[in-house]
């Protein structure tokens, strides 16, 4: 019997087909239409229904080159399942080079969404509906947010032995931290459907960074073996180790200043050590930060100014720490182009 056509926006996909769709979305104020940007790929056997998708943070646009690879490669022609990538869903956010929506709205924090509420709450409504509702997994693409930056990182809720756990283990970034779902995330709304979601964090905001860009191709491509949408290759090596945090903390500014950073990202720390110090310009009075726990630097500013009790530094906690900075520094050797503060050599 021959698979049926995949329909998307009153769109219909054929087998072995694939469809750029624009989803009309809102209008600005000249009345020109935005569209939400998706394509699909319909593969001729049945399988998972994948949805990659990036910029629900409108800033965050590492995600939107990474979908952009995806389509590209060829390991996606010959997939099981249907694969719905969505390089920009917070279209208005990525105009503007901004994180929210024009009514200052995080859409991240919108879902499920309605049809008769605000902007935010609209625009979700209508990308769950669309969209989110036809998939059977997702991995959502994050960065840090504008001057921070992130260690290449799943966040998850994590089952043992289920379903979320393997694709997060599947991906092959060092570290995976095993996170409560916030109300009105699309993690929250899907997971809450039992549907297994991974948002991958790596980068910085309105930047392109190598390093968090290639992982995250290969991550989202051994995700779709794992779930069997792609085929198995004998050849290639499993994914490197990754280790699960325990739990976070940010560690925070004592006092306004200009920040000079002692430790670089994805070093290891231990509780009480001296990550920063904040002065004023002249260096009279001076702040030191100073880590809360024993972990590792999974994000931190890439902003020398600070304000009292702002995040600095983001320390991840892990029950075999020794094993965690093992998978940092694999991870390091197989990418070359990490930045400097990267290089833990």
């Amino acid at each position: 019997m021959a698979r049926a056509p995949f329909e998307l926006a009153g769109v219909r996909v054929a087998p072995g087909s694939r469809a750029q769709i624009d989803v009309p979305v809102a209008k600005l104020y000249t009345h020109a239409p935005l569209h939400i940007p998706v394509e699909v790929i319909h593969g001729r056997q049945s399988g998972p229904v994948l949805l990659v998708c990036g910029a629900i943070h409108g800033d965050e646009i590492n995600g939107v080159e990474i979908v952009r690879r995806l389509l590209r490669s060829s390991a996606v022609r010959g997939l099981r399942g249907t694969l719905i990538a969505v390089p920009i869903v917070n279209v208005f956010g990525f105009v503007q080079h901004s994180r929210y929506l024009p009514d200052r709205r995080d859409l991240n924090r919108c879902f499920p969404g309605s049809e008769s509420g605000s902007l935010g709450s609209r625009v979700a409504a209508l990308f769950r509906e669309q969209i989110v509702d036809l998939a059977t997994h997702i991995i959502d693409l994050h960065t840090g947010a504008i001057h921070r930056t992130n260690l290449p990182q799943i966040r998850a809720q994590l089952t043992p032995g289920g379903e979320t756990e393997a694709m997060a283990m599947a991906f092959g970034v060092p570290v995976i931290l095993n996170a409560e779902l916030r109300e009105g995330s699309l993690r929250h709304y899907a997971q809450g459907n039992g549907v297994p979601v991974l948002t991958y964090e790596a980068g910085e905001a309105l930047r392109f960074d190598e390093w968090a860009i290639a992982p995250g191709v290969r991550g989202v491509r051994r995700v779709m073996r794992s779930i069997g949408m792609l085929t198995s290759d004998r050849r290639r090596t499993a994914p490197p180790a990754a280790e699960v945090a325990n739990g976070s903390s940010w560690a925070r500014a004592t006092i306004d200043g200009i920040l000079r950073p002692k430790v670089r990202l994805g070093a290891r720390v231990a509780k009480g050590e001296l990550l920063g110090l904040v002065a004023d310009p002249f260096g009279n009075v001076e702040g030191e930060v100073r880590a809360n726990a024993d972990g590792i630097v999974i994000g931190m500013s890439n902003l020398p100014l600070a304000n009292e009790g702002e995040a600095l530094f983001h320390v991840a906690r892990f029950d075999a720490i020794e094993e965690a900075e093992s998978a940092i520094e694999t991870f390091q050797s197989d990418y070359e182009s990490l930045p400097e503060g990267l290089n833990l050599k």
